[in-house]
């Protein structure tokens, strides 16, 4: 008898995330997605949006991701052209984008005046990195002023290059690797670290000018 009737086709990226699913089905996910599961937590408490921290809980948006992941896992089986990681990544920031979204409709009447940002990458790269900032900063001059630090900080990384910043987010916040960074965003290695490069040298400039400002 022919055994090759009964192989498994090969899968021709040779992505062994890929294979695995293909010969193993959903049994392997639990523990592919146990393996990066971590990694995801600390994307999603960094890109929260505030207004929502207190009703939504990470392990909350990490469950619900996971369960878009069982629901849409053959899409990665059939050959989507990112890595395993980086296709969680966008389910799981896809699921807090619309968990945000619906609890701030809910409370549309509470925050009618408070403007919303722009949500490409989950909450606004410059709002995520000057939280983390402004929270982590121990210097006397930021802990007398937080809320005009903060918002002297977001202004501040709003004015770099979108492209540098999410870099900068990705790279330094997020822990991400450069080739994770690169695939994110469409960059080659080389131009992904030298962009993360940059937008380091600016950060360190804007932390100097926020830090000391002009007499």
């Amino acid at each position: 008898m022919d055994s090759s009737a009964t192989e498994i086709p090969k899968d021709p990226t040779g992505d062994p995330v890929r294979i695995r699913l293909r010969e193993e089905g959903v049994s392997a996910l639990a523990d592919l997605w146990g393996e990066q599961v971590s990694k995801l937590e600390r994307i999603v408490q960094f890109r929260m949006d505030p207004y929502v921290r207190a009703r939504i809980d990470p392990a909350d948006v990490l469950q619900e991701a996971f369960l878009q992941v069982v629901r849409r896992v053959q899409e990665y089986i059939d050959g989507v052209s990112v890595s395993w990681f980086v296709w969680l990544r966008q389910r799981t920031m896809q699921t807090l984008i619309d968990m945000q979204r619906a609890h701030l409709s809910e409370k549309r009447d509470a925050h009618r005046e408070v403007p919303r940002p722009h949500e490409s990458h989950g909450q606004t790269s410059s709002l995520s990195i000057a939280r983390v900032l402004v929270d982590d900063c121990t210097s006397p001059s930021m802990a007398a002023s937080r809320s005009e630090e903060f918002e002297q900080l977001r202004k501040a990384l709003d004015s770099m290059n979108e492209t540098d910043r999410e870099v900068l987010a990705m790279r330094h916040f997020e822990q991400l690797s450069n080739q994770e960074v690169a695939e994110m965003l469409g960059l080659s290695s080389t131009a992904a670290s030298n962009r993360y490069v940059r937008a380091m040298i600016k950060l360190g400039e804007i932390m100097k000018s926020v830090s000391n400002p002009p007499s």
